[in-house]
C-alpha cells in the first residue's frame, strides 16, 4: 500500500477524562484516517491510525498536546504495515 501508513500509539499523561479520545476522533476524521482510539487500564490512552502517510504524521503531531485540557507527558509510537483492514474512525 503505497504512500500508506499505520502507527499504534500509546498516550500518556493526563489523558482520560479530558475528552482525548472524541478530540482524537474528530482529527483523525478531519484528516481521513481509519483506526481507533481507546483508554488502557494504566491511565493512558491508546490507538491505531492508518492512512496517508502525511495524515498519520500530522495525528501522531496532534497526540503530542491532544485537546487543550489535556497535559500530554510521552507518546509512544510503534509503525506496523498497513492492512487496509480497518474502516472509519471508532472510540472504543
Amino acid at each position: 500500500m503505497a504512500g500508506k501508513e499505520r502507527v499504534h500509539a500509546t498516550i500518556s499523561g493526563r489523558v482520560q477524562g479530558v475528552a482525548f479520545r472524541d478530540s482524537a476522533r474528530q482529527e483523525a476524521e478531519k484528516l481521513g484516517l481509519t483506526g481507533w482510539v481507546r483508554n488502557t487500564e494504566k491511565g493512558s490512552v491508546e490507538a491505531m491510525f492508518e492512512g496517508d502517510s502525511g495524515a498519520v504524521n500530522q495525528m501522531v503531531e496532534w497526540c503530542k498536546s491532544g485537546p487543550s485540557s489535556a497535559d500530554v507527558e510521552d507518546v509512544s509510537t510503534e509503525r506496523e504495515t498497513p492492512s487496509g483492514d480497518l474502516s472509519g474512525f471508532e472510540v472504543r
